[in-house]
């Protein structure tokens, strides 16, 4: 794909309507490589004029925030129960075991991104997220009356991350119904959510659970959410009026070199990404950090990551996506490598935290704009479902696996960080390839 234009930013510019479903997109040119079948009649058809802004727009990106805030937020602090799970409630068991409850969260939330993006184009956010909330409150009440293992991967794992998926996915893709010349912008904004909530959770539960108890605590971040997802599901709508989409995935995605590579990168990727969001706090721990500051890291590390999300989005605009995520998850690899390895204090990994949650939050908010521009509009909504419910199953076996790795290294992180790191870097060299068949020229805007 040798020329990917800018999507139109002028005033008239309009914003699809149909398969724009999962997450941020952003309308291209597809140029030799959009299907002929394609009209100017269907294509005009298929999108709507952006409001740019406006009372519900912005209250649209607030919702979004909050949505973000109270999901994606806890979901990124599960290290704080990863922890506190291993020296309480699952002490007996080991932490691969363990790490199966946060994993099936990921996967579940990845899995369900195709069918939730469907069922919003079809019927838009308010029933999505009406269900979503009901489930996600649900699953943490229940979480705070389990005690075994069975009963976390029901509550914290399945219907956690489900309720995730209904209230995450229709959100943004509700922002970008409203955007088209500050769509980044606006889903910048509203992806900052999930960072600011994985620095605000992990310490807020570890508090929690040391004053009035770990039942209690995750009842009152369940009433901190339940406000959250009952604002979000009030002010969340979307300007474009629901249809029925096109389901088929097209054996194109299939030949497609670029897909096909970014898939395969992505998904080497996924299996060590999450890993240091599952195990830094316990690191803490292994290096002496008193019990009391380590879900700190983890916040630092979340901190990290509202940069990572918010800074892309503009420079993505400028350098392009795709030299933005190659490079952003090499550099992830490489903290890990020579950084997180040979960490042995408190400072030190505050910066590793920091710098990793820089990168990470960057891989996360480029890869979805990455599908957009190598694929045809009317097929960007499967492309994003497909490629996320592959990256699903790498999320679901990473931690297991770093835990297997720390339980063979008898106590030892070294296997563990050299697999996370190693993983990341393998990933982005499949990216770096993909990006070469867009366009081999090394200073291109790819």
């Amino acid at each position: 794909m040798p020329d990917i234009e800018k999507c139109d930013v002028s005033p008239n510019a309009t914003c699809p309507s149909g398969v724009t479903a999962l997450k941020p997109i952003a309308e291209h040119v597809l140029g030799d490589h959009a299907p002929s079948s394609i009209s100017l009649a269907d294509d005009k058809a298929s999108q709507h004029q952006c409001p740019e802004g406006g009372a519900r727009a912005y209250l649209t990106v607030l919702g979004a925030f909050l949505a973000l805030f109270c999901t994606f937020g806890v979901m990124n602090s599960f290290g704080t129960y990863h922890a506190w799970y291993s020296t309480h409630q699952l002490k007996h068991l080991s932490p691969s075991t363990v790490s199966w409850i946060g994993s099936l969260q990921l996967w579940v939330f990845f899995f369900a991104g195709g069918p939730i993006g469907q069922l919003f184009d079809t019927f838009g956010p308010t029933w999505l997220m009406i269900a979503g909330s009901v489930v996600y409150v649900f699953s943490i009440m229940m979480t705070s009356l389990s005690s075994r293992f069975y009963q976390y991967i029901l509550a914290q794992g399945i219907l956690f991350g489900l309720g995730v998926g209904l209230l995450f996915y229709p959100s943004l893709a509700s922002v970008s119904t409203y955007f088209s010349k500050y769509r980044a912008t606006a889903l910048g904004v509203a992806a900052t959510g999930s960072s600011i909530g994985g620095v605000v959770f992990p310490i807020m539960l570890q508090r929690l659970f040391t004053t009035v108890g770990f039942a209690w605590g995750v009842r009152v971040s369940g009433l901190v959410c339940a406000a959250c997802c009952i604002t979000a599901t009030l002010t969340v709508t979307s300007s474009a009026p629901p249809k029925k989409t096109d389901l088929c995935v097209r054996i194109k995605t299939f030949t497609d070199t670029r897909y096909v590579l970014l898939t395969i990168g992505s998904s080497v990727v996924a299996l060590g990404l999450f890993i240091p969001f599952f195990y830094i706090a316990e690191y803490a721990l292994a290096i002496s950090v008193p019990a009391s500051e380590t879900f700190y890291v983890l916040a630092v590390l979340n901190a990290g990551s509202v940069f990572g999300r918010v800074a892309p989005a503009y420079l993505s605009d400028i350098f392009g996506c795709f030299n933005l995520l190659a490079p952003s998850a090499f550099l992830c690899g490489l903290s890990c490598l020579v950084f997180w390895m040979f960490t042995r204090s408190l400072a030190a990994l505050m910066v590793f935290a920091a710098l990793y949650g820089f990168f990470s939050g960057a891989f996360i908010s480029v890869i979805t704009p990455c599908v957009v521009q190598i694929s045809d509009r009317r097929q960007i909504g499967v492309r994003i479902g497909v490629i996320y419910s592959v990256i699903s199953f790498p999320s679901l076996v990473g931690g297991p696996a770093a835990g297997a790795l720390l339980a063979h290294g008898r106590g030892s992180y070294d296997g563990m960080i050299i697999f996370s790191g190693a993983t990341l870097v393998a990933g982005s060299l499949f990216i770096l390839l993909a990006r070469m068949a867009i366009d081999s020229r090394i200073l291109a805007r790819v």
